[in-house]
């Protein structure tokens, strides 16, 4: 479980962090080429779209996976609290008398 929380809240970040790359190598790109045309950036963009995409492809899935195991981790919980209520009650009117 702390495996999925920390890939769906920190896999966004490490995306943003290789978009803000990508723009940056398109500008840097730009800049070293003098030419304002899309030729020029294209490459710098697509890679950051690309590592958006990757980032997104991690976050969504382990968030969705994490919230899932943990209702089946908190419904497991409540049935075996009810269990153990039940069973002290059978025993205590059992072993009261």
């Amino acid at each position: 479980m702390n495996w999925l929380a920390t890939t769906a809240s920190v896999t966004p970040f490490i995306g943003l962090f290789g978009t803000v790359l990508g723009i940056i190598r398109a500008f840097q790109d730009l800049g070293q080429q003098g030419s304002t045309s899309l030729r020029t950036v294209a490459p710098g963009i697509s890679e950051a779209l690309i590592a958006t995409a990757v980032g997104l492809a991690a976050a969504i899935p382990a968030a969705i996976f994490y919230n899932h195991f943990g209702y089946a981790i908190r419904e497991l919980g409540a049935r075996m609290d009810d269990f153990a209520l039940e069973f002290l009650n059978l025993t205590e009117r059992s072993f009261g008398d």
